[in-house]
């Protein structure tokens, strides 16, 4: 009994915190700002606890059946809260509302086993003894739940159904208990049938649950879903409507096909075209191969070094038809290497004689949390300075001036802090509204004269009027982003969380 019970710690630990970190993950793909959202749910998570060991003084008799029965509540709410947050986003006006209750739900609950699980123990173990074991087997489990998350469960289960696995986990640990102890559990076959009622609803619903998500995911973007992919780093999903094919990472739009070359013809060739015949181009981000597209229309380039995280991303674009007559099949062009890696750890490993480019394109997410904050940070800057030459021209996408100013004009001075002469700009995109770049070079910066041929938005009227900025969307100081303050990230959730809401 006793080495059940203790396993039984190893399991609240396990599923519990497992629950809460699919609650955040869920939380910063639909609402945004990572990290405000973990840090919030795992605060209210540790409350929730506390409230429930607290209410567990009120438990005077029949420890082990109201022990079942709450690691019955926890598999069946826990089992089934990230199809039920799926579901309920697009359907309900205060969806943080019930966020919250569901974690506050399953803290409580799990708050509440741990007391249970010492009280039953009581008398069976030296006290000494029963309190280490117990919260050794407890932050064990917590250990091996924040390792198999991102390592297992994100990027081959995904959220549903990693959900309904821990939830089917805590129903079998019940079961087991009702099973393997004996004595002291009234009504034993009425908890043996919720069990096994429990057990095969959140089987159904692991068995179910792509068919969860389609139906969620269905209702939250515009047209039909045609392919979706939770990875270790983001949620792929890509949709059709009419002649339309749009991106969106972790719910983000990340562009439509009916705009997305006025995006990129606007980051790329501002650049390139104000260099005498570029070689070599590192472009950092772009897993979509659509500013390589843009890239590849200059001859002269010989070689194009992409870093790009995420290796579903790229194969992704790589291999679907619909999306490879979009990028002109560039990411099999015999000028690519490409490299699934960090760009921040990449270049930091980059030695000085290693590889030198004409220009950078650096077409990043926006920065939205702190582990893509870093790619816009002083530190990034200065390290991209070991893999440019003195006339080398580096952009960076910096998302909107008029949304987020202080984000925009943040990049800018950050870049300039770094040691770089900056030209910043800007252009209407329908799917995004007004949108920015930032060119930032080691001498002045001179536009071009000249464009390729065949663009069908930018012209070298456009261009020159790019660069100016009407009073709303002018120049002002910010702070500047670093490693370990990221201002950037918190102007940026300010910002947009306002317009959003607006």
């Amino acid at each position: 009994m006793e080495i059940l019970l203790l396993f039984s710690a190893f399991v609240i630990a396990t599923c519990g915190l497992v629950y809460e970190l699919i609650a955040g993950t869920l939380a910063s793909y639909l609402l945004g700002d990572s990290v405000t959202q973990f840090s919030t749910i795992i605060g209210s998570y540790l409350f929730a606890m506390g409230v429930g060991s607290w209410l567990s003084r009120y438990i005077e008799r029949n420890l082990l059946g109201t022990f079942v029965r709450v690691e019955l509540l926890v598999g069946a709410v826990g089992g089934s809260s990230a199809a039920l947050l799926f579901v309920l986003f697009d359907h309900v006006a205060s969806f943080r509302v019930w966020l919250y209750f569901l974690v506050g739900v399953i803290g409580i609950l799990v708050g509440i086993e741990i007391p249970l699980l010492l009280r039953i123990l009581e008398g069976r173990l030296v006290f000494k003894d029963l309190v280490s074991k117990v919260f050794t087997f407890d932050y064990v489990g917590a250990l091996f739940a924040s390792l198999l998350f991102p390592l297992v469960l994100v990027p081959y289960l995904g959220l549903i159904r990693s959900a309904f696995l821990f939830g089917i986990l805590n129903t079998l640990v019940a079961i087991w208990v009702l099973y393997a102890i004996k004595s002291d559990i009234p009504r034993r076959g009425a908890h043996k049938l919720v069990a096994f009622l429990v057990l095969a609803g959140l089987a159904a619903g692991f068995v179910w649950s792509e068919r969860i998500q389609s139906i969620s995911e269905a209702s939250i973007y515009p047209g039909s879903v045609i392919f979706a992919e939770s990875t270790p780093y983001q949620r792929i999903v890509v949709t059709r409507q009419q002649k339309d094919i749009r991106l969106f990472l972790n719910s983000n739009l990340q562009f439509s096909s009916l705009d997305e070359y006025r995006y990129h013809e606007a980051l790329v060739h501002p650049v390139l075209s104000a260099l005498r015949d570029p070689r070599k181009v590192l472009i950092i981000g772009g897993g979509d191969g659509l500013a390589l597209r843009e890239v590849l229309k200059y001859p002269a380039v010989e070689h194009v070094t992409m870093v790009d995280l995420d290796p579903a991303m790229t194969r992704l674009f790589s291999s679907n038809e619909l999306l490879t007559s979009l990028n002109q099949d560039s990411l099999h062009s015999p000028k690519l290497t490409l490299i699934n890696a960090d760009a921040f750890l990449w270049l930091r490993e980059q030695k000085p004689a290693d590889e030198r480019y004409d220009a950078v394109i650096i077409d990043l997410p926006d920065p939205s949390n702190f582990s893509i904050g870093k790619l816009y940070s002083l530190t990034f800057y200065r390290l991209l300075k070991s893999a440019v030459k003195d006339d080398s021209i580096v952009v960076i996408q910096s998302t909107s001036p008029l949304v987020a100013r202080k984000s925009f004009w943040c990049v800018d001075n950050t870049l300039e802090a770094a040691g770089y002469q900056t030209a910043a700009y800007h252009l209407f995109v329908p799917s995004f509204g007004e949108w920015g770049f930032i060119i930032g070079s080691l001498s002045p910066y001179h536009p071009p004269d000249r464009l390729p041929e065949g663009l069908r938005f930018l012209d070298l009227p456009t261009m020159r009027a790019m660069f100016q900025f009407p009073p709303d969307m002018s120049h002002i100081p910010t702070a500047i982003q670093r490693l370990d303050d990221q201002p950037l990230v918190r102007y940026f959730d300010e910002e947009w969380g306002d317009y959003l809401i607006y």
